[in-house]
């Protein structure tokens, strides 16, 4: 049997935080709130700080944070339960035990057996522990959403599940929301309020722009954060602000070919 690939450190590092972040108390708040939930969802479109608000989270949390970046390999399930133990050793190296190694030889999903150890292990523990999955939606194979699901059934009270994903997963969502174990951050809370969109394109952009032009970008762009950085590079250097404020028209959903353009 060959031997396995070596698993990828990097996708277990938490995303450093940029210095000229616009920092987002009101989502810490929510996000630390959610912590005493089975599951924190942040669920949005592209562009709109899942990431980087989970970073600056975790840079403050009171909790060890367990975290892993998926990617469109990571839909093989002794993949991504390889990795996901991965980012509990690196908590608590004692977690998974041979759990591993028993995944790499696996030719079917693993069982609930195996799951089972896993959710022992983690409530035999000390103290609490967050794991953080970024991109969960680059994950489409059910094996894995059953899993998970099976984990959220039997979670440990020492653990709380964070998922970050452009799509809502299918999972139970709605008993979880029934039974308040689920808390929920979407694209209408993560997008920049006018303040936060000020403190954007001239505290860290440096553009100087008016109270007016900053409440019009943030309606133009919705709130929608990567559309206002790349409407604030397009301004670099401009002299007619006012009127490229005014060509900015429509949705979201069309400012990013415009501004290619």
């Amino acid at each position: 049997m060959p031997s396995p690939a070596p698993l990828l450190t990097t996708k277990l590092y938490v995303p450093r935080v940029r210095g000229d972040l616009v920092s987002r108390a009101r989502l810490i708040q929510r996000l630390e709130d959610g912590v005493t939930r089975k599951l924190t969802l942040l669920s949005a479109p592209a562009g709109y700080g899942k990431t980087t608000l989970l970073s600056e989270w975790t840079a403050r949390a009171g909790q060890p944070v367990a975290w892993l970046s998926l990617d469109g390999e990571d839909n093989d399930p002794a993949r991504f339960w390889t990795y996901l133990v991965a980012a509990l050793q690196r908590v608590d190296p004692e977690l998974g035990g041979d759990i591993p190694q028993v995944l790499r030889s696996l030719q079917r999903p693993p069982s609930h057996a195996l799951l089972t150890s896993l959710i022992n292990q983690i409530e035999g523990a000390d103290g609490d522990l967050v794991l953080v999955l970024d991109d969960y939606h680059v994950v489409t194979d059910r094996s894995i959403h059953e899993g998970l699901t099976y984990l959220l059934d039997h979670m440990p009270s020492r653990l709380h599940l964070i998922l970050a994903t452009r799509t809502d997963p299918p999972l139970p969502l709605h008993l979880l929301r029934a039974r308040r174990q689920l808390a929920e951050l979407r694209a209408e809370d993560l997008r920049f309020t006018t303040d936060e969109a000020a403190a954007f394109l001239n505290d860290v952009m440096g553009l100087r722009l008016s109270a007016e032009h900053v409440a019009a970008l943030e309606r133009r762009t919705e709130g929608w954060i990567t559309g206002l950085q790349l409407a604030a590079l397009s301004m670099e250097g401009r002299d007619d602000v006012s009127g490229f404020v005014q060509a900015l028209t429509g949705s979201h959903r069309y400012v990013l070919d415009y501004l290619a353009e």
